[in-house]
């Protein structure tokens, strides 16, 4: 129904019941008693509260940067490249996508996430926060030759409020239930990438029956994509009769998701009957 309390700890506009909970079982406090708070000892660790406040204000500073960038873009011109909280790529991966970008010819806002470590196996779920320097997980000189028309940042950008600018034309997704949602609500068309778990059955469900994306060729055991292949995938999305089909199939989706998120819709309907439901019972 919400997503994960993330910067700037806004609802997201798609209601889904099997994505996040709003309280975490985890923040459950107990109700007050003298006796108990008297027996327990208080004790706040000041650097764990500081580093928090420096993350938040860290990523506040990203996501105005993001949105002050994706403003002074052409309409429908950018590709957001973004692979989920947990999805991260090898440096040699990383390298790839940046050549494909380049070559492209196309603007492009990348969210990079720390790389994995190639012993580890391919795209680990786990342990993809932390600092790192992006021009030492980057092609020598990307960063500079691309100035003109992209931006990448670490780890984190606001999707929700990102793929809702005008000037977002196409979203590179790692096929997660809840960004292909978020990519339907705001009429954004894709290009599939999944990298794990039941997100390679939702590639199917988004390329073959709603036909809102493009699949990318992945490699056979290792999901491995070339540069050459990002490349055309780009192209084809954002430049071709194909493309143009795909954005006007998902533009009729983001109709149908505002109707069923509207006063009388679907969505709307079904919230209040599971209320009801729990009042009764």
């Amino acid at each position: 129904m919400f997503q994960a309390a993330s910067p700037p700890f806004r609802a997201s506009p798609v209601t889904d019941f099997s994505a996040n909970t709003a309280v975490s079982p985890d923040c459950a406090v107990p109700a007050r008693s003298d006796k108990f708070l008297a027996t327990v000892p208080f004790r706040v660790d000041i650097s764990a509260v500081l580093d928090e406040f420096n993350k938040l204000t860290n990523e506040a500073t990203g996501r105005e940067n993001c949105l002050s960038w994706l403003d002074k873009q052409p309409s429908r011109s950018v590709v957001y490249l973004c692979f989920g909280s947990r999805g991260s790529f090898s440096v040699a991966q990383l390298k790839e996508i940046a050549e494909g970008l380049e070559r492209s010819g196309h603007r492009f806002l990348w969210v990079v996430k720390r790389p994995i470590q190639e012993h580890l196996g391919k795209n680990q779920v786990h342990g993809t926060a932390g600092e790192f320097e992006l021009s030492s997980v980057l092609p020598s000189g990307f960063i500079e030759r691309t100035k003109e028309r992209g931006l990448v940042v670490r780890s984190w950008a606001p999707q929700v409020e990102v793929l809702s600018r005008e000037s977002v034309g196409g979203f590179v997704s790692h096929c997660g239930w809840n960004s292909v949602l978020e990519g339907v609500v705001a009429g954004v068309p894709m290009i599939a990438w999944p990298l794990y778990a039941e997100q390679h059955v939702n590639r199917n469900v988004m390329v073959e029956i709603m036909k809102v994306a493009v699949a990318v060729e992945q490699g056979r055991g290792d999901g491995f994509v070339s540069g050459e292949e990002v490349e055309k995938k780009v192209r084809e999305l954002m430049q071709s009769e194909r493309g143009t089909e795909i954005r006007e199939t998902i533009l009729k989706f983001k109709e149908m998701a505002s109707d069923a998120l509207g006063e009388f819709g679907s969505s709307t309907k079904a919230l209040s009957n599971l209320v009801q439901t729990w009042n009764n019972n």
